[in-house]
């Protein structure tokens, strides 16, 4: 297949569009692929061809890709504006908690409820997550869920307003700790050395809540891509800061795609055995 254009609309067509519903509540869900299950948390402003470029590496890796609708237009390239509200509309969603030290957004419940579905139906030794930016954290609330087993969390944000804070209880991560050691499971996280929405004291708190169990992966800002980029990470984020999706840049040797390299080798590790 062709490499797509980024900086066109995706049709998502290679995707099965499944109606899912946990809790009560139905969102999208996009799957495509065969092999054991990933699930692949859009970052805002929505599922962009960024984003399903992404999973579609995951796919081609042999896995099968779960990518839920949780805001935005799906497959779209939202002007800055547009990429704005739907920011500011997911910071007052009952569903996430932006701004809440020591608690997880209500979403992770629904997003547990989708990888146990996942595992039933792909089989396999568990699931793996990936979180983005906003949604990042939310791959390790999912350990709450036993079959995830290989969580990976891009320039986790939340909280918004605390650097130094994590997204999640003290309660949740303790058991997510013990389970972590208990388990040989380790979270791989991936962020730009300047960025101001996921920066160094995040990363710090992980590693004294989690210790070797959290591998933290630090870019220089030299390494993001700065051509063509969407009207939204141009003019609302206006910095290196997503790290597989945007600020990738897909030539051999640039550390953007030796970190998406280095979590499929991930994924193959814990989910192809």
């Amino acid at each position: 297949m062709s490499p797509r254009n980024v900086n066109q609309p995706d049709g998502l067509e290679d995707f099965k569009v499944r109606n899912m519903t946990f809790e009560t509540t139905t969102k999208r869900v996009f799957c495509s692929g065969t092999g054991p299950a990933v699930v692949v948390i859009a970052e805002i402003p929505g599922i962009s061809p960024h984003v399903a470029r992404f999973s579609r590496w995951v796919r081609d890796a042999g896995f099968t890709v779960y990518m839920p609708s949780l805001f935005g237009r799906d497959g779209a390239i939202p002007s800055g504006s547009e990429g704005k509200e739907i920011f500011e509309r997911a910071c007052i969603s009952h569903e996430f908690k932006a701004f809440a030290s020591n608690e997880s957004s209500p979403v992770t419940s629904w997003l547990r409820g989708l990888a146990k579905l996942a595992h039933q139906e792909c089989g396999g030794p568990g699931v793996g997550a990936v979180g983005m930016c906003f949604t990042g954290n939310f791959a390790l609330s999912m350990m709450l869920e036993p079959a995830v087993v290989a969580p990976v969390m891009c320039e986790p944000s939340l909280p918004l307003d605390n650097p130094s804070a994590l997204a999640i209880s003290t309660e949740e991560i303790s058991t997510i700790a013990e389970r972590m050691k208990t388990d040989q499971l380790t979270v791989l996280g991936y962020r730009f050395e300047g960025d101001s929405f996921c920066r160094a004291e995040r990363f710090a708190a992980y590693s004294d809540a989690l210790g070797d169990q959290f591998i933290g992966r630090v870019l220089p800002d030299s390494a993001g891509n700065t051509k063509d980029l969407p009207p939204f990470t141009k003019e609302v984020v206006g910095h290196p800061h997503s790290v597989v999706t945007t600020h990738l840049i897909d030539e051999i040797g640039e550390p953007t795609l030796a970190a998406r390299d280095e979590i499929i080798a991930f994924f193959k590790e814990r989910l192809l055995q």
